[in-house]
């Protein structure tokens, strides 16, 4: 690891020396006089009549210092800890849609916050996808109930890491409260923290109010935090890939350095989510290899600071599980992979350039992720491995298939999948023909069945959050 380098480390030098650049003599857009003052204070140079805010290369270099290179993203029962900066790759889902494919139907719907709970049921029984992203938004919730509900949600079905997006400060802080009480107190939960904020930074150069509040929020109490941004290149970012990884890099440093300004030594991912236009139609192209290319070369430019990075990979323009989903998302999650991503956002259960799930696409990402993870691990070569000795025995003409060394062997040198058919033609015909699709469904039915979730004692929480929700 890792096993692809976008670019040479002259390309990471120039980048990186052509973002200081931008923060220096263009700088970030931050319409908050508060924290224009915080900034001020600790050595920025601020422009109050533009509300621009530049980063002299000294001042950068100290900052950033202080952020941890490792740190755990704790699960609750201690069973799935994500430690960050150790060398492994974490695959997670993605989150926020607004719509979900029904296989059943052949048509889309409105989610629910029901299919919080399903989604983290799927993530928490997978074993390839190592946490949980709050994957929609419930349109039968008042927006003020909204993260508090699906927080609980997830809680309640996985004990997996939960990391979601806050559209609202109040928001944050009800997931804390609730979180605090699960854990037994402010302090417990400080010291393991089992849930994480993501925000975003406005391509190109801003970070909003709203953002700043809640990344000041989340690093005050202990919450691990990204501040991501998702550049467009064409659209809100250079039309080259090299100046998008400029700006991105500008803009993903900013986010780190206000976090270490605000509170030193706070657990942040470097975070990104670069991407293309596909500026013949204009559409949004969250497939596309450049994605892959891009978020590859991500992780080169945050190890250069020694940074945890949060990139993003497993997307499809696809509007259902098909061919064209398949090509997209193996693509750009053995790309962010095989770059030695730590964290991989929008791995599993994404169609729609992002803006829509489906409990399928879940088990066949979770099946993708799974061979990913295959080639990250390797080929163990050792004198065993080697089998000189099974190779001798056998001899000319012989086979290994009762050999003690395959028996051995056969349950962990293999990636044996799931969904996928693996079935002699004639055998195929006579189980009905199925395929990949409808064995998925299968597995989803058989998920959604077993995993009942009431993980949380329920009428103890909903008795402290009376504004929590059934579903």
């Amino acid at each position: 690891m890792p096993l692809y380098k976008p670019l040479t480390p002259k390309d990471i030098n120039r980048i990186d020396d052509t973002a200081h650049q931008v923060l220096e003599e263009v700088g970030i857009r931050i319409c908050d006089h508060d924290f224009l003052d915080q900034l001020k204070a600790a050595g920025a140079i601020v422009d109050y009549d533009n509300e621009r805010v530049c980063f002299p290369a000294d001042l950068l270099g100290e900052v950033l210092s202080r952020a941890p290179s490792r740190f755990t993203l704790h699960s609750r029962d201690g069973q799935n800890d994500l430690l960050l900066g150790d060398g492994k790759v974490y695959f997670t889902n993605g989150g926020r849609v607004f719509r979900l494919f029904d296989t059943e139907t052949g048509d889309y719907r409105l989610t629910m916050l029901k299919d919080v709970a399903q989604t983290a049921k799927l993530v928490n029984h997978l074993k390839y996808i190592d946490s949980y992203i709050i994957a929609c938004q419930a349109h039968d919730l008042a927006p003020q109930k909204y993260h508090l509900n699906d927080f609980y949600h997830a809680f309640n079905c996985t004990t997996k890491h939960v990391m979601g997006g806050c559209d609202s400060l109040e928001g944050v802080r009800q997931v804390w409260e609730l979180a605090s009480f699960i854990a037994g107190g402010e302090d417990k939960f400080r010291e393991k923290p089992f849930f994480s904020i993501i925000t975003n930074l406005i391509s190109p150069l801003t970070i909003g109010s709203n953002a700043l509040n809640i990344v000041h929020f989340c690093v005050k109490h202990g919450i691990p935090v990204t501040c991501a941004p998702a550049p467009i290149a064409g659209a809100t970012s250079p039309a080259t890939l090299a100046g998008t990884l400029v700006q991105m890099h500008a803009e993903a440093l900013a986010g780190v350095a206000i976090s270490q300004i605000l509170f030193p030594g706070a657990r942040v991912l470097y975070g990104v989510v670069p991407t293309i236009i596909d500026l013949r139609s204009m559409e949004l192209a969250m497939g596309s290899v450049e994605m892959g290319m891009m978020n590859a070369a991500a992780v080169q430019l945050a190890k250069l600071y020694q940074l945890p990075v949060y990139a993003s990979a497993g997307v499809s323009e696809a509007k259902k599980p098909d061919i064209q989903a398949g090509c997209e998302k193996g693509l750009t999650i053995l790309l962010a992979g095989m770059a030695g991503a730590d964290y991989i956002h929008l791995a599993a259960g994404m169609l729609d350039s992002g803006n829509a799930i489906s409990y399928e696409q879940y088990v066949i990402d979770d099946e993708v992720i799974g061979m990913v993870k295959r080639v990250l691990a390797g080929i163990r070569v050792n004198k065993a491995t080697l089998g000189f000795d099974v190779i001798k025995r056998v001899g000319s003409g012989g086979n290994y298939v009762t050999e003690d060394h395959t028996i051995e062997y056969m349950m962990d040198e293999f990636f044996y999948p799931n969904p996928s058919v693996r079935l002699n033609f004639d055998i195929w015909q006579e189980a009905g023909q199925p395929d990949m699709l409808r064995r998925a469904g299968i597995q989803v039915k058989q998920i959604l069945e077993d995993e009942k979730g009431d993980l949380l004692a329920r009428d103890l929480i909903y008795n402290a959050f009376p504004g929590i929700q059934n579903v």
